[in-house]
């Protein structure tokens, strides 16, 4: 057993500081890094050691693998932990990594290309009779030829890069007069995004949930699942809330979706921690759709209904440690939540909202957890993804996680820029979500008319607000020797008090 003294973060954000604070809590020192746009961050300010490894954009910091790896020979450094996103499924730098003597805390290079791969993950887990997607079974480029399969599979069909993520290079194809063009538009997306060109063809599901299984594999060949998370409220194939449990799934299929995730991550010989991804169709079939080699940013969820911590697991599987558990010691306890917090508008197509936290002030209370980076008067860097922050709430059951997501999404105070906060409350009261009875298509098929959303004042109109009633208390002040709506003993203003309701 290895054990691990100093860890890296190659990341920045809410991940870089959720993974320092159970180091911390493990006795291990820690080590930031960060872009000249992330100086005054707080996992630079939390960490042990802080470095500067260049300008703002990722490609001249948090993506240049050779300067992380010489920080990490200069400063002693054990292990590096890649959080999720920039370097955290290139098997390139995991190989960099270990090629230096260092632990990578993830899986190995092995696992991470071959499940970067949707048509390899395919090909390897085909041995363990795991459902599928009608499809293709490798790339295809000839456009005539994977007409005619599109044709036999039958429209609607989905055209996927191999390499993809995130919704790049992936285009619905309703009909075949349609598809030259798209396949063309797919691969050079792909080709632009991820440097491969190679696409394949898929029945096209609907109207699926996005169901998600947590693995858990050591180095001793022990793999377990943490049960699920739906993921199925989206924008742009990406997510923005999700939970564990899902509202729809049994005992029974629950049982058989781990077990075929425990395959999938035995398929690649998985050690870390890693979700397999499958889609759930109305009547409850479930397909494979790909593996994350790597934390999600979800995970707080699992965390919540198992107790678990899973970067303390993660460090403990790296030092060679065994699974302190097996399955049947796994249970899930209440229902958790989690509205990843976008500085976007929602009313604007969830467009970015790049600006100054002129507000900042996180909820409180039980079964409230925020995972953030920031703190008021901090500027969202432009560089970087928008995410700002994890609202997660944790609940007996599925209905007191929603009611205390709801009065966390209230006491949430951001101003400055427009967030996902009242988007997230749009979803909480809805009843397609409270029913459980939703898919990927809620924005699509709820949320066509934005201005649903109750509006919130700016910042400018707050301040316009406290000038209009400081001047009008001065005036009746002054003409009646009294000062009308005097804030109660609380502090709270009568507007600001209207402003929260």
């Amino acid at each position: 057993m290895k054990k691990i003294n100093k860890i890296l973060v190659a990341n920045r954000g809410e991940i870089a500081l959720r993974v320092m604070r159970s180091a911390r809590e493990m006795g291990i020192k820690t080590v930031a890094i960060y872009s000249e746009a992330d100086r005054q961050a707080l996992h630079v300010r939390f960490a042990d050691e802080a470095v500067c490894v260049g300008p703002p954009a990722s490609s001249a910091s948090y993506l240049r693998a050779e300067v992380i790896l010489e920080t990490c020979k200069r400063l002693g450094v054990d292990a590096v932990h890649p959080g999720y996103g920039f370097l955290s499924e290139n098997a390139g730098f995991a190989q960099m990594v270990e090629d230096a003597g260092i632990t990578f805390i993830g899986p190995s290079p092995y696992a991470i290309e071959l499940m970067g791969s949707k048509l390899a993950a395919k090909a390897a887990v085909a041995q363990y009779n795991i459902p599928m997607v009608p499809g293709t079974e490798g790339a295809i480029s000839d456009v005539e030829e994977a007409k005619n399969i599109a044709s036999q599979i039958g429209f609607p069909i989905l055209i996927k890069a191999s390499a993809g993520g995130g919704g790049k290079g992936m285009r619905v194809v309703e009909n075949v007069a349609e598809f030259e063009e798209q396949m063309k538009l797919a691969v050079s997306e792909a080709t632009s995004a991820f440097g491969d060109g190679s696409v394949f063809i898929e029945k096209y599901i609907g109207s699926p949930r996005h169901i998600e299984i947590q693995v858990l594999g050591d180095t001793h060949g022990n793999i377990v699942h943490l049960f699920e998370r739906e993921c199925s409220i989206q924008r742009r194939h990406q997510k923005v809330v999700e939970e564990a449990p899902s509202a729809v799934l049994t005992p029974e299929l629950r049982a058989e979706m781990g077990r075929c995730a425990v395959d999938v991550a035995k398929a690649c010989q998985y050690k870390g921690a890693g979700t397999v991804e499958f889609l759930l169709d109305e009547n409850l079939n479930f397909y494979f759709l790909e593996m994350n080699t790597r934390l999600q940013v979800e995970h707080p969820v699992t965390e919540q209904i198992t107790g678990l911590d899973l970067v303390k697991e993660q460090i403990k599987i790296a030092q060679g440690e065994p699974l302190s558990f097996s399955q049947e010691d796994l249970a899930i306890y209440g229902h958790a939540l989690e509205l990843r917090v976008y500085a976007e508008d929602p009313a604007n197509n969830f467009l970015p909202d790049i600006g100054t936290l002129t507000t900042y002030k996180r909820p409180q209370g039980l079964g409230v957890r925020v995972d953030d980076g920031f703190e008021e008067g901090m500027e969202i860097p432009i560089y970087y993804d928008p995410m700002i922050a994890k609202l997660v709430t944790f609940g007996k059951d599925r209905q007191e996680a929603i009611e205390k997501m709801i009065r966390a999404i209230d006491e949430y105070q951001i101003t400055g820029i427009e967030t996902t906060l009242p988007f997230g409350k749009f979803v909480m009261e809805h009843e397609a979500f409270r029913s459980g009875k939703f898919d990927t298509k809620f924005i699509e098929r709820y949320f066509k008319d934005p201005s649903v959303l109750k509006a919130t004042p700016s910042q400018e109109e707050e301040e316009l607000a406290a000038v209009l009633a400081a001047l009008f208390a001065g005036q009746a002040k002054a003409t009646t020797g009294t000062t009308p709506n005097a804030a109660p003993a609380s502090g709270v203003s009568e507007w600001r008090r209207n402003r929260l309701k």
